[in-house]
């Protein structure tokens, strides 16, 4: 089992368009898949076609040790299954500052399923929180989606920070898998500028797959399904179907 966190402290740079369609691609490559939805906003569960108002059980069910995995988790159409995320995951946070090993609720959870997936994905919600670091002392590694645009650089650095401190005083297996541009506008000669800056300090961290500005990923959300099957001939889910081959190759190396 491969567990990855997308993770990115920056709001809005495409993580739960990210963790969605490549949890939905890697499906439909055979991949056995499960997608923990961190983010108490709940898009990635409402992404999946997931009633995220309807649930009896989710992921704070099982963080605060209300629920197991197999109550809590739910197959989604496009064929991989959801640790599900609604408004009381925001108490989580409260409530798990009592707890033991409180950073390490979710890690022991799949550790205990660890025979029933190929992969594992974490949307982390876009600050570091208690949940973000559930997520990053979960993981093997991190899955960064990045725009190439100047203040993503800023950003980034915070980001490896983090991470560093994570891996130094919770999880030494924690570490960057790969950078993806996402949202790339090819007309653009600063995305061209800031690309070529990633791929020259981060060498092979950077992930050959560019995903491109695409208006068809950005309404599949509303209709509760993934963009790579909205519309697979669109641009954004053929770049997606593309990682997906991309993740399975680089996991074969690690």
């Amino acid at each position: 089992m491969h567990i990855f966190a997308i993770a990115n402290q920056k709001g809005g740079v495409g993580k739960t368009t990210t963790a969605v369609n490549l949890a939905a691609a890697l499906a439909a490559k055979g991949q056995r898949t499960l997608l923990v939805d961190l983010d108490p906003q709940g898009n990635a569960t409402m992404g999946s076609g997931i009633d995220k108002r309807a649930l009896e059980k989710s992921v704070y069910h099982l963080l605060v040790g209300l629920a197991g995995m197999t109550e809590a988790r739910i197959t989604c159409e496009a064929k991989y299954d959801v640790l599900p995320a609604n408004r009381d995951l925001a108490g989580a946070e409260v409530e798990m500052v009592e707890l033991e090993r409180r950073e390490m609720r979710l890690k022991e959870a799949l550790a205990a399923h660890a025979a029933d997936y190929d992969f594992v994905l974490i949307d982390c919600p876009p600050s570091l929180s208690m949940l973000t670091l559930n997520g990053l002392c979960a993981a093997h590694g991190v899955i960064i989606p990045m725009q190439c645009e100047y203040y993503a650089l800023e950003g980034l650095s915070d980001l490896v920070n983090t991470i560093k401190k994570v891996h130094a005083n919770l999880n030494r297996d924690l570490k960057i898998i790969g950078l993806l541009r996402v949202m790339f506008d090819s007309r653009a000669t600063l995305g061209h500028q800031v690309s070529a800056e990633l791929e020259q300090h981060f060498g092979d961290k950077v992930f050959r797959t560019i995903v491109p500005r695409n208006v068809r990923l950005a309404e599949a959300p509303s209709y509760g399904i993934p963009g790579v099957l909205y519309d697979k001939s669109a641009k954004g889910a053929q770049a997606y179907l593309a990682f997906a081959s991309e993740m399975v190759e680089r996991v074969q190396t690690m």
